[in-house]
C-alpha cells in the first residue's frame, strides 16, 4: 500500500476522527449532566441526553456558600487577566537579559530558578508561598494571588527560546545606529516578539484561568475566590451534588475552550516561531 493511497487516508482520517470523539464524549457528558438529576446521573449515568432541560440548577447557583457567583467569575476574570500581563512583561524581560547577558552569573541562577520549579508542583509551594505571602503581608490579597500566579517558566523559556531565534545582525545594526538597550528591546526586538507575546499571553491566561491552589493558599475569605476555588466550595458545601458541579464545571471550562478554539491559530504560529533556530 502507497503512502499517498486513497484507503490509507480513509483510514487515517477515521483514526483521527475517533479519537477526537473519545477526546470530546467527557465534555458532552458533562453538559448532558448539567441538566439531569443527580439521581438520575446515578441511575442511568451513560443516557446521551437529559430527561429534561430544566435550568433551575443554574438559579440554584447563583450564590455559593453565601457569595453571589458574579463575584467568583469576575475574581477569575480580574486575577487572571492582570497575572497574565504582569507574567508576559516579567518573563518576556527576564529571557531578553538572559540572552543578552548570557555569561552574568546572576542570570544563569535566575534560569536555574524557573527550571527548578518546572519540576516542582504547587503542592509542595503551598507553606512557604503562605509564610511569604504572611510577612510581606499580602495574605488574603488580590495582589498576593496576582503575584504567585505572575511567575510562568513555561513562559519564560518560551521567549528564550525565541529571543535565540533573532537575527544578531539586526540588533548589532541597532546598536550601531546608537540605540541604547531599552529602545532595542521596545523598538526592535518586542515588535518582532510579537507572536510570542501573543502565544505566551494565550498559554498563560488558559493556565491561571484553571489554577486552584495558589488561590486557595493565599486567600482568607470567599471575597478573593475564583470559579474554580467555587467549584469544589460546592462539593464541600453539598455533598456529591453531580448536577451542580456538572454545571458549574460547564460554565468554568466553556469560555476557556471557546477562547482557545478561537485564538489556536495564534498559539501554533508562536510556538513554531520559536523553535526554529534562525
Amino acid at each position: 500500500m502507497s503512502r499517498g493511497s486513497p484507503l490509507l487516508k480513509v483510514l487515517a482520517y477515521a483514526t483521527a476522527i475517533l479519537v477526537s470523539l473519545l477526546c470530546l464524549y467527557p465534555f458532552f457528558w458533562m453538559l448532558v449532566s448539567a441538566f439531569r438529576t443527580s439521581k438520575a446521573i446515578l441511575a442511568a449515568p451513560l443516557r446521551p441526553w437529559p430527561e429534561n432541560f430544566s435550568l433551575a440548577v443554574f438559579s440554584d447557583l447563583a450564590q455559593i456558600g453565601g457569595t453571589p457567583l458574579w463575584v467568583y467569575a469576575g475574581n477569575s476574570v480580574l486575577i487572571t487577566t492582570v497575572s497574565t500581563m504582569l507574567s508576559v512583561v516579567i518573563t518576556a524581560l527576564g529571557a531578553y537579559a538572559l540572552v543578552r547577558r548570557p555569561d552574568f552569573w546572576l542570570f544563569k541562577a535566575l534560569r536555574m530558578g524557573f527550571m527548578a520549579t518546572i519540576m516542582y508542583p504547587y503542592m509542595l509551594l503551598v507553606i512557604p508561598v503562605y509564610l511569604v505571602m504572611f510577612k510581606i503581608g499580602l495574605l488574603g490579597s488580590y495582589a498576593g494571588i496576582v503575584l504567585f500566579l505572575a511567575v510562568g517558566p513555561i513562559q519564560f523559556f518560551l521567549f528564550e527560546q525565541f529571543f535565540r531565534t533573532l537575527p544578531r545582525s539586526v540588533l548589532e545594526a541597532a546598536v550601531v545606529d546608537g540605540a541604547t538597550e531599552r529602545q532595542i528591546l521596545f523598538q526592535v526586538v518586542m515588535p518582532m516578539a510579537a507572536p510570542a507575546v501573543a502565544t505566551a499571553s494565550i498559554i498563560t491566561f488558559l493556565l491561571n484561568w484553571s489554577q486552584w491552589l495558589p488561590v486557595l493558599v493565599v486567600s482568607k475569605s470567599p471575597a478573593t475566590y475564583t470559579l474554580p476555588v467555587a467549584l469544589m466550595n460546592l462539593n464541600g458545601e453539598l455533598g456529591v451534588n453531580f448536577q451542580g458541579i456538572m454545571a458549574l464545571s460547564a460554565m468554568t471550562t466553556l469560555p476557556v475552550i471557546l477562547f482557545f478554539l478561537l485564538a489556536q491559530r495564534r498559539v501554533m504560529a508562536g510556538m513554531t516561531a520559536g523553535a526554529v533556530k534562525g
